[in-house]
């Protein structure tokens, strides 16, 4: 079984060298500037360059040059210093909006002990940066906090260094304060932690890409699981999933749209009825770094300097014809590369079938190698440069490695299961193992759904899941389209603090609004973590969900768009993740 937490969380800090204010120049690529811990993120950066890069040996994929991108972690005792001296806890964990607690950390003056290499490091440094968040929570199996909190991209392109550091000296607090935001402290309460009960440290990293004109990207970015919970086609949970994107990876971790596959099969077709129905559902954005002209200042925003252009803007990218095929109309088919005209998909043929480069063997060997070193199935984030100018080499960043957790309680749900006639929900694909009762129901009001109306869905669910958390109530969360994606047409784009109650989600699709579940998203990670089951009921299938015994349920809560009943006696969620099914039965599954 994977372990807890990452190795090395109490002493990692005494393992890894202070900051000598040098980053590019110095003899270590991996420093720190502080002398408390380093955090979850830290402990896996570390893991990679101790117990997995050491094992892989650079002669097996020489076309890829494999790497910790150049770091330094500012340690939690100056996050400490910072809001102790500072007087800034009362406003933290009280219950003010995010913006105000983020101006308060702007104003605030960093510790005496860290502006010198702070400014060391700008003066130095004229590449974009990274500035991530480390909590000691993150990463943790039980309680992953992935994507809770903030990651701040700058351009760190400005001609004089005063500028370059206070961007970097804004973007530290802005991650600090990201610790005390409401979806964090929500999070943090439906896990029992209180409000004040976390320490955050801040990595400093190079952003792996190259700058084209006013952009500045990697020219793929991915995560890899070991265990996929949605196999397709041949492929099996322990064959593992790879999603991957043009540009930053922010596209994939907010759950955006990306090429998925299995890496054990990288050449099977995809799950879709038509090449023309896979063009719908391709990569049509990227995330890049603005460079050049600043935008319009505003320090407490997380993308503020990043875009999102159409994939058409990449095409001018040396390797662009490396990423995507092209659909010729006469013969109906893809054509790997882009050497045509015709209408682009990003599916990275030229790498995945082609095999110009060896990507995937790269990806299945540092799977195995983080499975053996973390003890069971693991998630990796990465993002890759290719130079095709000096014949064709990559860059390849390995940025991030963290537990999954992967239950094998014994449940079973039948398929004579899936047609009782005491179900509100049956499912023949969820995620998730093991069963639970509840008797909070909260669920979208499928007359007044709308997919324009979304992001006022995220808030009407966030002030019911507050309220069920006061309580201390779990409940069930019924909707449609992708929960958690950062794409309001594909569903309903909440964060994981503002539904951090719930104990099982529905995800009942439509016509306009039937993505696959986005696994290499950080919400599927923590969905995964904190044991959340996750049950999905396709539109026009043999799989129901019983709307007119939700509507006859006594309403706790109304709002324009979401409904909140209580069921007398308990609703009980059988998930059977071996088989993929899943049933959720009302008065406890005692009924016929």
């Amino acid at each position: 079984m994977a372990q807890d937490v990452l190795p090395a969380r109490a002493t990692e800090a005494e393992a890894i060298p202070a900051f000598d204010r040098h980053f590019f120049d110095g003899s270590e690529k991996f420093t720190r500037i502080g002398g408390g811990a380093v955090g979850g993120k830290a402990a896996g950066l570390a893991l990679i360059r101790d117990r997995i890069l050491s094992r892989l040996d650079p002669g097996e994929f020489p076309e890829l040059v494999v790497a910790v991108p150049t770091l330094t972690v500012i340690a939690t005792d100056l996050f400490d210093a910072f809001v102790q001296r500072n007087g800034l806890l009362e406003l933290a964990v009280s219950d003010e909006p995010d913006d105000r607690v983020a101006h308060a950390f702007q104003r605030a003056e960093l510790p005496a002990e860290l502006p010198g290499d702070l400014r060391a490091l700008a003066e130095k440094i004229h590449v974009p940066l990274a500035v991530r968040s480390s909590s000691m929570l993150e990463d943790a199996l039980a309680h992953p906090f992935a994507g809770v909190y903030a990651t701040k991209m700058i351009p760190n392109d400005a001609l004089d260094a005063d500028t370059r550091f206070r961007k970097l000296v804004e973007a530290v607090k802005f991650v600090w304060a990201s610790a005390f935001s409401r979806d964090a402290k929500s999070y943090r309460r439906s896990i029992g932690i209180e409000a004040a009960g976390e320490h955050m440290a801040v990595i400093v990293q190079e952003i792996v890409g190259r700058r084209r004109g006013g952009r500045f990207h990697p020219d793929l970015a991915g995560v890899a699981r070991s265990y996929n919970y949605y196999p397709t086609g041949h492929a099996v949970p322990a064959d593992g999933v790879v999603n991957l994107a043009l540009g930053l990876g922010k596209t994939i971790v907010d759950g955006g749209t990306s090429w998925t596959y299995s890496p054990a099969h990288p050449k099977a077709p995809q799950p879709f009825n038509s090449i023309r129905e896979l063009l719908h559902h391709s990569q049509t954005r990227f995330w890049t770094v603005r460079m050049g002209r600043p935008p319009a200042w505003d320090p407490i925003r997380e993308s503020e300097y990043l875009e999102e252009p159409p994939v058409v803007e990449a095409e001018s990218d040396d390797a662009f014809r490396l990423l995507v095929s092209t659909y010729d109309p006469e013969s109906d088919r893809l054509v790997p590369g882009a050497g045509r005209d015709g209408p682009r998909l990003v599916d990275f043929a030229p790498i995945l079938k082609l095999e110009e480069l060896p990507l995937n063997g790269l990806l299945r060997r540092l799977l195995a190698l983080s499975e053996d070193a973390v003890g069971g199935p693991v998630e990796l984030e990465f993002a890759a440069t290719l130079d095709v100018r000096e014949g064709l080499r990559g860059a390849f960043g390995f940025l991030q490695v963290r537990p999954m957790a992967v239950s094998g309680e014994a449940v079973q749900v039948s398929e004579a299961d899936l047609d009782r006639a005491d179900a509100i929900v049956t499912s023949s694909s969820c995620l998730g193992n093991g069963t639970a009762e509840v008797t909070d129901v909260v669920y979208l009001k499928p007359d007044a759904f709308e997919a324009g109306a979304t992001p006022a869905i995220a808030v009407e669910l966030e002030r019911v899941n507050r309220a069920l958390l006061d309580e201390g109530r779990r409940y069930l969360l019924i909707g449609f389209g992708r929960w958690g994606s950062s794409e309001p047409w594909l569903g309903v784009p909440v964060t994981w603090g503002q539904i951090a109650g719930v104990r099982a989600m529905v995800e009942a699709t439509l016509p306009q609004m039937s993505p696959d579940l986005s696994q290499g998203s950080h919400f599927f990670h923590n969905l995964i973590g904190c044991g959340v089951f996750y049950l999905c009921v396709p539109r026009g299938g043999e799989r129901r969900i019983d709307w007119d015994w939700l509507a006859r349920q006594p309403a706790v809560v109304e709002t324009a768009h979401v409904r909140h009943v209580r069921s007398v006696r308990p609703v009980r969620i059988v998930v059977d993740g071996r088989n993929g099914r899943a049933v959720v039965l009302r008065d406890g599954g005692h009924g016929g």
